[in-house]
């Protein structure tokens, strides 16, 4: 009876951490909370209408992935949302690589039925994706979502869950590049096209080595890409 009250008593709690995680971690990667501003428990409980308890528990899992890190301001340490560096992004891109780069060798292992599916759906996003950055004054909010949605859509069709939550977990903190960075970077997406267009041939060949080493290359070079713009146009959130 009493370990039933405990499990009673906690699952509620537990889901509204999680709940105010979600909640503050796409305040974090859709800018909302810019990089380098401070966070409080009490202002994030009023901003949240929720008590100070789970946002607690939400900052120390925020902490854990890199969404939040703890600066030192004299005596105090306080949490605050993590900065954009050239150093991360690096780091960020290289990660989601490897993780992309299994989720397309499984995805070029699939039958040939599927392969061509997935083939057709991807070559669609490519073209809109290509044609969205070639227009006259190109959209970068809609160039940003397009590339999303292409890798998004390679991991889906073949990663199984442990992958699928190592993407979730890590994918959206290179997000907040994305979207920081994107108008710089659209000049750059032709050369991201023709990257995705050599892992689409590499599925429906049923190459899981070339499509895994396509996608390696996309993200490695996306990284060498950043890295640059984030030179010229300077670090967010620094300190």
């Amino acid at each position: 009876m009493t370990r039933r009250r405990r499990q009673a008593g906690g699952g509620p709690e537990t889901d509204r951490s999680s709940q105010v995680y979600a909640r503050l971690r796409d305040l974090i990667v859709r800018l909302r909370l810019a990089p380098g501003a401070r966070i409080t428990e009490t202002d994030a409980a009023g901003r949240l209408g929720v008590s100070r308890t789970p946002v607690r528990a939400a900052l120390q899992r925020l902490t854990q992935e890199g969404y939040v890190v703890v600066s030192d301001s004299g005596r105090r340490r306080r949490p605050v949302v993590a900065p954009l560096t050239r150093e991360d992004a690096t780091e960020l891109l290289h990660i989601v690589a490897e993780v992309e780069g299994l989720a397309a060798r499984y995805a070029a292992s699939l039958n040939p039925k599927l392969r061509a599916q997935l083939g057709t759906e991807l070559r669609r996003v490519n073209e809109e994706l290509r044609r969205a950055a070639q227009a006259r004054r190109p959209d970068a909010n809609q160039v940003f979502e397009l590339d999303h949605m292409f890798h998004r859509r390679l991991v889906e069709a073949a990663a199984g869950s442990r992958l699928l939550s190592l993407h979730e977990a890590i994918k959206p903190q290179a997000e907040r590049y994305g979207r920081v960075y994107a108008a710089a970077l659209t000049d750059e997406i032709s050369t991201s096209v023709e990257e995705h267009a050599q892992l689409i041939q590499a599925v429906e060949a049923g190459d899981p080595d070339g499509a895994q080493r396509a996608v390696l290359t996309n993200w490695r070079n996306a990284a060498a890409r950043l890295s640059h713009v984030i030179d010229a146009m300077g670090e967010r959130g620094s300190w």
